[in-house]
């Protein structure tokens, strides 16, 4: 799932460094996709730490139930087959345009049906105290913490995430996330492809995309 579906599941929580760590290994992987760290055992005398590392184990626990729904197996798959056509000639794989333009979809419903407030979300990361952020990544870790703090305060400064909410930006989003795999990997008669298939998909889901979420908090709740 991507940033705006993990804070769905924490909307009503308070606790910044709990958020926090709910989208802090999405950060770090678009950060830099070489940084691997996995503080899932890890301990802390301080509460702020202790709160990203639970935050983290909920974004481990909610991607893995993600991706084992048939909910992800279908729509990952048909959007996969939608796809492939449309961006004949580039070199990016339509089983990874599956998989990131079905997350695209459900952030960008979640917005446009008023299910979260993307400012809300960012009040919540501006709250936190990088410090106790880079003694974090330190014990995880991350001994060089300077390019992941480059990118996420621009993150926080740039706001990105509110795009989410224009449908039509859905394909320029996928096409950054492609970015970071594949230099210029579409076209714009791509995009423009890409753009009319993912709108189309966006109706199609729209009555019933809410389903996947209740149906990852109830295990989440049986945990």
């Amino acid at each position: 799932m991507n940033f705006l579906s993990h804070y769905y599941f924490d909307r009503n929580v308070t606790d910044c460094y709990f958020i926090l760590g709910t989208v802090l290994p999405d950060l770090l992987k678009n950060a830099d996709k070489n940084i691997i760290l996995h503080p899932e055992k890890l301990q802390h005398s301080n509460p702020h730490i202790e709160s990203i590392i639970k935050g983290w184990n909920k974004h481990l626990d909610v991607d893995r139930y993600f991706h084992s729904s048939d909910f992800f197996a279908t729509h990952s798959h048909q959007l996969k087959k939608l796809l492939a056509p449309v961006i004949e000639g580039s070199s990016v794989k339509p089983f990874f345009l599956g998989h990131i333009a079905v997350e695209l979809i459900i952030d960008n419903l979640l917005l446009t049906t008023g299910k979260i407030k993307v400012d809300d979300f960012y009040d919540r990361l501006k709250e936190c105290d990088n410090a106790l952020i880079e003694e974090f990544l330190t014990e995880a870790g991350l001994n060089d913490t300077t390019r992941f703090f480059r990118f996420y305060e621009g993150f926080k400064r740039d706001g990105y995430l509110h795009t989410y909410s224009e449908t039509e930006q859905i394909a320029y989003a996928l096409k950054r996330i492609c970015m970071r795999v594949w230099e210029n990997p579409f076209t714009p008669l791509h995009e423009a492809r890409m753009n009319e298939v993912l709108v189309a998909y966006r109706q199609l889901l729209l009555p019933d995309f809410m389903t996947i979420f209740y149906e990852i908090q109830a295990k989440l709740s049986a945990q």
